[in-house]
């Protein structure tokens, strides 16, 4: 599915996910998972099921390769699966030592990435351990606008893959584009909840 959850700032958007993530513990009701509250879940396991983009990702003063993987455990295979998917063959290819390329100045001679190659990098590293669900917080929070359509049309892909994408965001614009189930909230309470077909405004 593509589900949208939109509102204001202020409203809940990231304390849903930090509920959702078992971050926080609800104070009140339940969430359940097939039936089943997610506390009674062994969080490992409930873990694995999910992978997170928040809005102020950091990306670390790493090789590119073991920033997505995050860590020095890289299957080599399946980045390269995850670049192709993620469109950063060409990107990954032009850098100095290829995918061994240190990114930013911390610890040496390292490449800064744009915002929206950061923005990519950091879904891939979401997207390598193949989770059945993205939680996307403010994708496209911190890059321009032009850019913003180039995340959703990304997401949207990776969807029509078979993962299950949950974009958190303020920008009705891009929930309508993106399409799937839209979710409005308000003051912590859902307020409209409708299906658009997306690709709705923004001509490329």
């Amino acid at each position: 599915q593509r589900i949208a959850i939109v509102g204001p700032t202020g409203c809940g958007k990231t304390t849903l996910i930090k509920l959702l993530l078992r971050l926080y513990e609800p104070t009140e009701g339940e969430i359940c998972l097939n039936g089943i509250n997610i506390e009674k879940y062994d969080y490992e396991e409930y873990m694995q099921i999910f992978s997170v983009v928040f809005q102020d990702f950091k990306l670390f003063a790493f090789p590119l390769d073991e920033n997505i993987a995050a860590g020095e455990q890289v299957d080599k295979a399946r980045l390269k699966q995850v670049l192709t998917k993620i469109g950063l063959n060409e990107f990954a290819e032009r850098l100095p030592q290829k995918k061994r390329t240190l990114l930013y100045q911390e610890n040496g001679e390292g490449v800064t990435p744009s915002g929206g190659e950061a923005q990519k990098v950091a879904i891939a590293r979401a997207l390598v351990n193949d989770p059945q669900l993205i939680i996307a917080d403010e994708p496209t929070g911190n890059i321009d606008p032009e850019l913003s359509y180039e995340i959703v049309d990304l997401l949207r892909e990776i969807n029509e893959c078979g993962t299950t994408i949950l974009m958190v965001t303020h920008e009705h614009s891009l929930v309508r584009y993106f399409g799937g189930r839209i979710i409005t909230i308000q003051q912590g309470r859902i307020v409209f909840d409708e299906v658009v077909g997306g690709n709705l405004i923004h001509e490329s």
